[in-house]
């Protein structure tokens, strides 16, 4: 399995791993893994038939989640030495899901993020996680009046010099960096995102720059590319971190 931290790593990096799942070695120390999902080539547990493949039919949202959910408790039990349907999930402040004390003990942290039929899970001991999923394909409508509407003024500044290609890059790059940070410390979007400033050059490992109520130095960023196209950024709270890659299949 591959370690990595500050340089961006390709699909080709998160080993594949097929169901059924058992016994997962949590992870130690300043490692924490992180789990891509595609559910174009996953089978849907929602269907009853033995020799599902996977499935091409549109789902309904509620299908989508209850999927997602699927995946989520049985990678959490994989990790406990539970059965899927015994993981209790809890919501904390803002929504944050989190895994009931008693079953994780402290001892695991986990957030997810969806983009289409992407899904990501990222798991840690001993540190708070969050991370986000975009698509570089994915366009924002007004990626400058947007930066001006939820970024901090230093990242609104640099964003303001760039155009085209280069202002999308940057702004995804941003608006997943952001979003992964807001997830760990579980705050919400609303009144956060322009209370600390990241890197908004994509070409460069990312970093924190500031925070109005906690130390950058804290936190640890790093991005990752599970599948072609996607843009996945994890945020732990610690000042290091060594990340191992997965892709279920």
């Amino acid at each position: 399995m591959d370690k990595f931290s500050d340089k961006i790593i390709g699909p080709e990096s998160f080993s594949p791993t097929q169901l059924p799942l058992r016994n997962l070695e949590k992870p130690q120390g300043d490692t924490a893994h992180l789990w891509y999902l595609d559910f174009d080539q996953l089978s849907n547990p929602l269907n009853s038939e033995p020799d599902s493949k996977p499935h091409s039919i549109e789902l309904s949202e509620f299908q989508h989640r209850a999927t997602r959910r699927f995946y989520l408790r049985l990678l959490l039990g994989a990790y406990l030495d539970l059965p899927g349907k015994d993981i209790h999930i809890t919501r904390r402040i803002k929504g944050r899901p989190g895994l009931d004390s008693v079953q994780s003990k402290g001892k695991l942290d986990f957030s997810v993020a969806r983009s289409g039929n992407g899904y990501l899970i990222g798991i840690s001991s001993g540190a708070i996680i969050g991370v986000d999923l975009e698509f570089a394909a994915r366009r924002a409508g007004k990626p400058a009046a947007l930066a001006r509407r939820y970024f901090s003024p230093e990242e609104t500044a640099a964003l303001s010099e760039l155009d085209g290609e280069e202002l999308h890059r940057a702004f995804m790059h941003t608006w997943a960096c952001k979003e992964a940070i807001v997830k760990a410390n579980g705050l919400g979007i609303a009144n956060q995102l322009y209370r600390f400033t990241v890197d908004v050059n994509p070409d460069n490992p990312p970093s924190v720059l500031s925070m109005q109520d906690d130390d950058p130095s804290a936190w640890k960023l790093i991005i990752a590319e599970p599948a072609e196209g996607a843009i996945a950024a994890i945020a732990v709270r610690q000042q290091s971190v060594q990340l191992v890659g997965f892709s279920l299949s």
